[in-house]
């Protein structure tokens, strides 16, 4: 079993390794290098979640609330920290 942590984000490397994620960074996601019982983290486009749930790995969103004044910035763990970031899986599928 893989786990893979997507962002090109440093802050949220740091804040995935100060919640206890231990995640291998991957700036994109190849999902045919995705195998049954891998996790994946991050905030993927859905169509993308919903692949690698399809390929049977699980899908674990990194949600945060990014006020507007921060949104193309970068942030640090601890801002991620003031924003309430948290990890939420997700089965997602296409109907």
């Amino acid at each position: 079993m893989a786990r893979y942590f997507v962002t090109r984000h440093r802050g949220a490397m740091d804040w995935a390794l100060r919640a206890g994620i231990k995640a291998q960074q991957v700036a994109h996601l190849d999902v045919s290098t995705i195998a049954r019982g891998d996790e994946v983290y991050g905030t993927l486009p859905v169509s993308l979640a919903g692949e690698v749930c399809q390929r049977g790995a699980r899908y674990f969103h990194l949600t945060l609330d990014i006020p507007h004044g921060h949104r193309g910035a970068e942030l640090s763990a601890s801002d991620m920290d003031a924003m309430g970031a948290s990890i939420e899986e997700y089965e997602v599928k296409k109907v």
